[in-house]
């Protein structure tokens, strides 16, 4: 059974695993890279890690804060070799649970279209279409897709 546990940003990881991420996206978004502001070990609050049963880090997601009451969804990430297992699922679970524990009561993201998987993850989950918040306003965030959901 994968377990969840909190871990630092600058974990070495964390960035493993991150940096994972952002290859597979860039991979398919033919090199570009993301819009708004990349996270930082400054900004980001919350870093959840799933580690399967024999240890090996499988999957990770991160929160960031924005405005009062409401943080953003970062880094979602699962590794090819355990997808459809449900661990971006009980990732997802866990942030939401911090965030509640932290006051947030709404969480927001932005992904692309090239990302189905996390599109079909998110409604499921009830996250909503929304506009581009934060530093993605104004930002070249053109294809980018914005969600939403409400906690209460």
């Amino acid at each position: 059974m994968p377990s969840l546990s909190p871990a630092a940003w600058d974990d070495p990881v964390v960035q493993q695993l991150t940096t994972a991420q952002q290859d597979e996206l860039r991979t398919r978004y033919e090199g570009k890279g993301e819009p708004g502001v990349p996270p930082s070990a400054d900004d980001v609050a919350v870093v959840l890690v799933v580690r399967d049963d024999d240890g090996t880090p499988v999957g990770c997601g991160a929160l960031r804060a924005l405005e009062p009451g409401a943080a953003e969804v970062k880094r979602m990430y699962v590794v090819p070799a355990a997808r459809g297992r449900g661990i971006s699922r009980l990732v997802l679970s866990g942030l939401e649970a911090e965030a509640l524990s932290r006051g947030w009561t709404t969480l927001r993201l932005e992904t692309g279209p090239r990302q189905p998987e996390a599109i079909g993850l998110y409604t499921a989950a009830g996250y909503s279409p929304v506009g581009a918040f934060g530093h993605y306003l104004g930002e070249d965030a053109v294809g980018s897709l914005f969600f939403a959901r409400s906690l209460t």
